[in-house]
């Protein structure tokens, strides 16, 4: 049976230990506080369409109380993986593979990229200060992942999903592997859409598109998706700030096959919703600013292309959560429910 570890086991993370489990895997979470307490004494509830099913699942703050794991799918923030990364070493055994469920770029971003650039094996020190995941987890382990579904924390103990279903996967090089069929047979079996990508840097590009211009307006002005997308002035902002982000992205070899306007409409059809950074603003938890605008002007600064709309923003994105608490790096793991 496959050993699957959910380090934070929050919104997304419990979401997948609940549909890995109905596929037959051997799952454990590592959960925090009230909302550990209640898994452990009334299992974790995953309520969907109307109906809900309970799932006992090992759950430890701790661990070291865990077996080692065939894989270890990180449901942090990915702002907050830094700072968990000792905490992850007791799961790994030589052959364990992680999988990083975040928003943003991931830290393993330049493994094997084919970028043809200088940046080709090298960490991103806005997502990985000093390399220290890099170094510490070793990119060889990671498998890459884009999150699609939208979940949350009805209560301790209890995760709604409110939709979709999809987790892109796929190899940092581009390969079919065996772990990375295993994996993506258990997320189908339990339920769950789960491509093999071949290239899933392009994906990672499109989901950053609106991740890294609605996401902060929204957080700044308090403004849902439609409303941005609507108002002529907030959507020229939106289509300059994915311009500069494609011309970042397209100088890494990232292809962008859907047009701005089309991206900027498929948000704007979004009715009343308010992305995850915003929500973060309105629940007082840290900001995931660095994966998602940071990464972005750190690459941008080492190919000399200019992206001034993008470091404004994030500038005042910087400035608000500094001001309402949410930007100190070193407080970050403390804050999170996991």
């Amino acid at each position: 049976m496959t050993k699957i570890c959910i380090f934070g086991a929050g919104a997304i993370g419990g979401y997948l230990g609940c549909n890995l489990s109905r596929a037959g895997a051997n799952v454990s979470l590592v959960a925090r506080g009230p909302h550990k307490e209640a898994i452990e004494k009334n299992g974790l509830m995953l309520i969907s369409d109307d109906s809900q099913e309970k799932f006992d699942l090992t759950v430890s703050d701790n661990t070291k109380e865990l077996e080692k794991q065939d894989y270890v799918i990180i449901a942090v923030k990915a702002h907050a993986i830094h700072s968990i990364v000792e905490d992850l070493m007791p799961l790994l055994h030589c052959n364990t593979t992680i999988l990083s469920a975040v928003n943003g770029l991931p830290w393993w971003y330049f493994y094997q990229s084919n970028s043809n650039t200088i940046l080709e094996n090298s960490h991103i020190n806005s997502v990985d200060p000093d390399g220290v995941i890099w170094k510490t987890l070793n990119p060889k382990r990671a498998l890459g992942c884009v999150v699609y579904p939208a979940c949350e924390i009805e209560r301790p103990g209890v995760i709604k999903h409110i939709e979709g279903n999809r987790f892109s996967l796929g190899e940092p090089n581009g390969s079919h592997s065996e772990r990375l069929k295993i994996l993506s047979d258990l997320f189908i079996k339990g339920g769950l859409k789960a491509p093999q990508k071949k290239n899933l840097r392009d994906e990672i590009w499109i989901k950053l598109w609106g991740n890294c211009s609605f996401n902060p307006i929204s957080a700044l002005t308090g403004a849902s998706l439609d409303i941005i997308g609507n108002d002529p002035s907030t959507r020229n902002l939106v289509r300059q700030m994915m311009e500069e982000c494609q011309k970042v992205g397209e100088a890494i070899g990232v292809k962008f096959n859907v047009s701005i306007e089309n991206r900027i409409n498929g948000a704007t059809s979004i009715k009343g919703h308010k992305p995850s950074t915003r929500q973060d603003i309105e629940m007082k938890r840290p900001l995931e600013i660095d994966p998602i605008m940071s990464a972005i002007i750190e690459i941008a600064n080492k190919l000399n292309i200019q992206v001034p709309n993008i470091k404004h923003i994030n500038a005042l994105l910087k400035l608000k959560a500094d001001y309402l608490n949410l930007y100190k790096r070193n407080e970050i793991i403390e804050k999170l429910t996991i």
